[in-house]
């Protein structure tokens, strides 16, 4: 069969995205697990260890959102579009230019938080002991950066050419591996010397490391529809600003989400260690929900991405809403109902009443944004898939800036942290809204119809 005859661009988009998609959701709940888990024994560690967690964690899934949803997509996305245009050599070449990029962003990252990281926790209001116990954990954590980018490089490789199976089957694997990992040594389970936060740091090196390794095996030696070859493969300028001119710009959406956690995080601080555990436990569903979204957007990017190669637009379109629809759904589901009832989650982290008071406030007053977060999220993927991110990162920006000038405000004015988790419920509903009206503004093609 053609590649441009494949069903990404024939079947119906529901059943389609769904088919793509449910592999990817089911690895992100894996995943979402592990993060669970990943909380509870370091929980187990004591608040200290809580608390420097919740400074160094926005730095860790910036490197996850750098590399697999924003890079990542811009190399599912080079990808999709060179098969749907009919140009599976041309796709070749972009996986080899993918590499590396990410081998190269991921030494970098590592040398930057190394160096960077303790003056980024202190910053954020890290003081005293919680100051130390973040600076030891992430000295370990950043280690795994480099196995962190190439690994989701791969996965985003295969993602391109329509494959989800092997990618959620990776994530499942390294999501089982880290959590098992990380409580052996962290807790020093079965007789392993009890290493604390430096051991939880360590199960993600070895998992990711492990995971690369065989992912690599898999897109050189093995049945990968795109494979990956460097001997007779040239360097090209014009293979890497394919990928750069989605993914770089892409990376300023995770890179201002992130901004904007670390402004309600230092805001947060300032009330006290109770506060920012809490306000750690609670903004951690909405990192763990990022892989959900994450995984209906990322089955839309190589639909959105060949028919856009292969010229079939409103198609395009139509799968990017049917994505956004449907994460929308997923996402508002769980914040209405934690909101309602935060003990389902908070109770799960700690016992201690004043930080299960402040995450129990978050989720009641910023459940009810994660609807609009689902919708947003999606469509930048979508966006991602049709190479055109502009809009999703302005969105991205907007909501940076409105968290910003509302927290100096509330800050100002002497308001409490409830103050400050009603503010982050907002903004993602500035969020959401932005990012639909800016894409459905976007032309996407000389025939692109408004959906």
């Amino acid at each position: 069969m053609p590649v441009n005859a494949s069903p990404l661009l024939q079947g119906p988009i529901l059943p389609t995205l769904l088919r793509l998609a449910l592999p990817n959701v089911f690895a992100m709940v894996a995943a979402t697990a592990v993060g669970i888990g990943e909380t509870v024994y370091v929980g187990l560690l004591g608040k200290t260890a809580l608390a420097a967690m919740a400074l160094v964690f926005p730095f860790v899934m910036l490197m996850q959102m750098f590399s697999a949803g924003a890079m990542g997509g811009g190399v599912s996305s080079s990808v999709a579009r060179a098969l749907g245009a009919g140009q599976p050599a041309r796709a070749q070449q972009l996986a080899t230019h993918a590499v590396v990029i990410g081998l190269v962003a991921g030494a970098s990252f590592t040398v930057l938080l190394w160096l960077f990281g303790p003056t980024l926790y202190r910053l954020l209001g890290g003081r005293g002991e919680v100051l130390a116990e973040a600076v030891r954990y992430g000295a370990w954590v950043f280690l795994a950066t480099p196995a962190i980018w190439l690994f989701n490089t791969l996965i985003s490789i295969v993602r391109g050419s329509g494959n989800m199976r092997i990618p959620s089957g990776a994530i499942l694997a390294v999501s089982l591996l880290q959590v098992a990992c990380g409580a052996t040594l962290g807790l020093g389970l079965g007789g392993v010397p009890r290493l604390g936060m430096q051991g939880v740091a360590l199960g993600q090196v070895i998992a990711y490391a492990a995971a690369a390794m065989v992912l690599w095996w898999y897109v050189r030696h093995g049945p990968s529809k795109v494979r990956l070859v460097f001997l007779g493969v040239a360097l090209q300028g014009p293979l890497f600003r394919d990928i750069l001119r989605v993914g770089a710009l892409a990376c300023l959406s995770p890179l201002l989400t992130v901004a904007t956690i670390l402004v309600v995080t230092s805001l947060v601080a300032a009330h006290g260690n109770d506060a920012l555990a809490g306000y750690g436990i609670g903004s951690r569903l909405e990192f763990l929900l990022v892989p959900i979204a994450f995984g209906v957007g990322v089955a839309a990017v190589p639909m959105v991405g060949m028919a856009i190669g292969a010229g079939q637009v409103a198609r395009a379109r139509r799968v990017a809403w049917a994505a956004a629809g449907l994460s929308a759904v997923l996402l508002g589901t769980v914040g209405l109902l934690l909101a309602a009832w935060p003990s389902l989650w908070t109770s799960l982290f700690s016992r201690d009443p004043a930080v299960l008071a402040h995450a129990a406030s978050y989720l009641r007053w910023a459940g009810g944004g994660f609807v609009f977060f689902g919708l947003g999220l999606t469509l930048y993927f979508a966006a991602q898939g049709s190479g055109h991110v502009a809009a999703p990162v302005a969105a991205s920006f907007l909501r940076f800036l409105f968290v910003l000038a509302g927290g100096q405000w509330l800050a100002a004015s002497g308001a409490g942290p409830s103050a400050l988790f009603a503010l982050v419920g907002a903004a993602m509903a500035v969020y959401g809204c932005a990012t639909a009206l800016g894409v459905w503004r976007t032309r996407w093609g000389p025939a692109t119809q408004r959906a």
